[in-house]
């Protein structure tokens, strides 16, 4: 769908913001962490989600794909709405909540305006180890950023992917064509992963 609007920002709310693009001005709905990188009246990029049920369209906008993922991962919480996860994006910076939720600092994410221990505890449990990015630390190491990514999206651990790439990448033939060898290590990397 939308992946991105660039355009002029005419105006900057509390939870939202105004952008200019071409003939037509979009409201987008942001956390208020991201609309204070943004400067009125200039010109930028905002990356965008549309929800969209049958009774309602809001565009819900972020400064970074980073930031979008932190979103999308939030909604995967049970309990967690686009509402309530811009709320927990806006009392939270992403670097702390990434944190957070590595260290299992369930006082600190108690601490986020709105959110209860109930809700921590499953957020937790569903995105440790789900934020960490591939420009992060753990995933810098390896040459298979991709790889991490598309295994980070089938639910495993980013730090575990990194390791298992790892594993499956010493163990990949050098008889193999580049196409050839990605796919051996992926697939060997699954096997690991899953502890067969």
């Amino acid at each position: 769908m939308f992946n991105s609007i660039r355009g002029l920002l005419c105006e900057k709310g509390i939870e939202s913001v105004f952008l200019l693009s071409g003939d037509i001005e979009w409201e987008i709905s942001m956390p208020s962490n991201d609309i204070q990188e943004y400067t009125l009246k200039s010109e930028c990029r905002v990356v965008t989600w549309l929800y969209h049920r049958e009774d309602q369209m809001k565009l819900f906008g972020f400064s970074s794909e980073r930031r979008r993922n932190t979103f999308l991962e939030l909604l995967k919480v049970e309990g967690i709405g686009p509402r309530a996860a811009l709320k927990i994006m806006s009392g939270i910076s992403q670097d702390d909540l990434e944190h957070a939720l590595e260290n299992a600092d369930i006082a600190r994410l108690e601490a986020v305006p709105g959110l209860g221990k109930k809700t921590a505890q499953k957020m937790l449990l569903s995105l440790k180890g789900k934020l960490v990015q591939s420009q992060g630390a753990a995933a810098v190491s390896t040459p298979y950023g991709d790889l991490v990514e598309a295994l980070a999206a089938m639910g495993y651990d980013r730090r575990q992917a990194v390791q298992a790439l790892e594993k499956a990448a010493a163990s990949a033939g050098s008889e193999l064509s580049a196409a050839e060898k990605e796919k051996h290590i992926f697939k060997e990397a699954i096997i690991y992963l899953s502890g067969a």
